[in-house]
């Protein structure tokens, strides 16, 4: 798979070094000469321009790429790149990077992009994981379908607890896609039973996202009552 990163700062240089290992190609662009590091990610290409600038684009071979990821600290930066990654060079997936949380309402399909990842609100979300159970935690948002990652935790009395996947009436628009129990992460298999303490997550559509909390929170002597 081949991947545009637009900002070779620390958070583009990371992400840069994640996917190389996992075997993709990486080219990193910023038009910062200070941010050029090579040294520091030598297995990935880089690029010396503006990657709001559509001849950059071009010569980045936009059009090749299977991702495009703006990672900037620049919010307006990392729209004008995903605009432009998606309307003039029809890329696939588009990740932004929110740096300020007031602007994340604009990261969104009509800016071209697929997933925003606001820092602030992932940590924000992985300290609330941490420390809540049986409350719904929202890790990730998509812009297609209005759809969410979400996460929760399922309280020792959940009625679900004890309860084979394929039997809970899930609500509509939302999928299981994950359980994390202990140091294990399985595939919701219809046959797997839910256990108290398992981590789960979802792809959910934000209306849904109440009942589905509800439903995973109802406790074992209400259904027994």
């Amino acid at each position: 798979m081949r991947v545009a990163i637009a900002g070779a700062g620390a958070v583009g240089r990371s992400i840069a070094a994640e996917l190389l290992e996992n075997g993709h190609e990486v080219l990193l662009i910023d038009k910062a000469p200070t941010a050029i590091s090579v040294e520091r990610v030598p297995m990935a290409e880089w690029l010396l321009a503006d990657a709001c600038e559509i001849t950059s684009l071009d010569e980045a071979a936009l059009q090749r790429c299977n991702v495009v990821i703006a990672s900037t600290g620049d919010d307006k930066v990392n729209l004008v790149v995903s605009l432009l990654a998606k309307t003039e060079y029809g890329v696939p997936r588009v990740v932004a990077r929110v740096n300020n949380p007031k602007n994340e309402w604009l990261f969104n399909e009509s800016w071209g992009v697929d997933v925003a990842v606001s820092t602030p609100r992932l940590m924000s979300a992985l300290v609330e994981e941490a420390v809540s159970v049986g409350d719904l935690v929202r890790l990730l948002r998509f812009s297609h379908g209005d759809a969410n990652l979400v996460e929760l935790t399922l309280p020792p009395e959940s009625a679900l607890a004890g309860i084979r996947v394929s039997d809970v009436d899930w609500p509509e628009d939302t999928s299981l896609v994950t359980i994390i129990r202990g140091t294990r992460v399985l595939t919701p298999s219809p046959e797997e039973t839910l256990e108290a303490g398992d981590e789960l997550l979802f792809v959910a559509a934000q209306a849904r996202e109440e009942q589905l909390e509800d439903l995973l929170s109802v406790r074992r002597e209400s259904v027994e009552d």
